[in-house]
């Protein structure tokens, strides 16, 4: 049992090598292999799906009649792991890949489609350039041109990177900084400006009429009347008055003035009065809307 594991083996003074039988082998015996699957599939019996990279016991053997370049191409064997149905892959060397023979279907690979693709574009430009040297011509043409467009994208990505390098980190932050603040002065000499033109407009002003002017109902009615002023010095006057008097009611109703004692007793005896008097009152010479 110690000596099965050795690299040399003994072989005795009288060992004749020329006296071992040959054994031949057939062409199509099949080994077991234990393989990882190449690529996911999917069953054709019971539709599950393997994955690749599972491993599976199978069995390989040589496919009689087919090479490529002189390179054997070989088959596997093996089953499915839900429903053991029997499957069968092939390798590809033309394509350095597998095909799959029988018993499963191979998922859609998109890169797998992107790389026949340009294996398709390049076989029919050979094609073309075979029997036509200005076409040949062209093609090398449109190289070069693409050729240097990358080159000069990758120039301009260089000297762009080159400047970044420059900024710092620091710098850049304070760049930030210094903008946001000047965009908040900005911000605030707007609104400023907007203030005073709200605020520093020329203001129009309300003259309070005195007390002592237009006392009763008596002196407004000799004011109005004009004691038979028919200029248009006249007119302006009344309209004026009018106008003051408008205002002077407006003020005294939003900002009523404190009144004392003697101004009350004022105001009774200006009232009274006034009820006695056989001129118009205020009401009928300049009445409300």
């Amino acid at each position: 049992m110690g000596e099965r594991k050795v690299l040399n083996k003994y072989y005795p003074p009288n060992f004749d090598p020329s006296k071992l039988l040959r054994v031949r082998r057939p062409k199509n015996k099949q080994l077991k292999v234990r393989m990882m699957l190449p690529m996911s599939i999917r069953c054709n019996t019971c539709g599950n799906y393997i994955y690749k990279g599972t491993k599976l016991n199978s069995r390989k053997e040589d496919v009689i009649g087919e090479t490529y370049l002189g390179i054997q191409i070989f088959r596997f064997y093996f089953k499915c792991t839900k429903c053991s149905a029997e499957m069968a892959i092939k390798t590809d060397p033309q394509n350095s890949d597998y095909a799959v023979e029988s018993g499963a279907t191979r998922n859609f690979e998109p890169w797998r489609a992107e790389d026949e693709e340009v294996e398709k574009e390049r076989r029919k430009r050979e094609s073309e350039e075979m029997g036509d040297a200005m076409k040949s011509l062209e093609n090398r043409t449109l190289d070069s041109k693409r050729e240097m467009d990358i080159l000069a994208a990758l120039d301009e990505m260089k000297s762009m990177k080159s400047r970044h390098a420059r900024v710092s980190v620091d710098s850049m932050l304070e760049a930030l900084q210094r903008t946001a603040a000047e965009k908040e002065m900005k911000i605030e000499e707007e609104d400023e400006a907007l203030i005073k033109s709200i605020f520093q407009k020329p203001k129009e002003f309300v003259r309070r009429i005195s007390d002592d002017v237009f006392n009763d109902d008596e002196d407004l009615t000799r004011l109005l009347s004009g004691n038979g002023e028919t200029s248009n010095d006249g007119l302006k006057r009344r309209k004026v008055s009018e106008d003051a008097l408008t205002k002077a009611r407006v003020m005294a109703h939003f900002c009523p003035r404190p009144r004392n004692q003697k101004t009350k007793q004022k105001e009774t005896h200006n009232t009274t009065k006034a009820q006695f008097t056989n001129g118009p009152s205020l009401a009928q010479i300049n009445p409300k809307p």
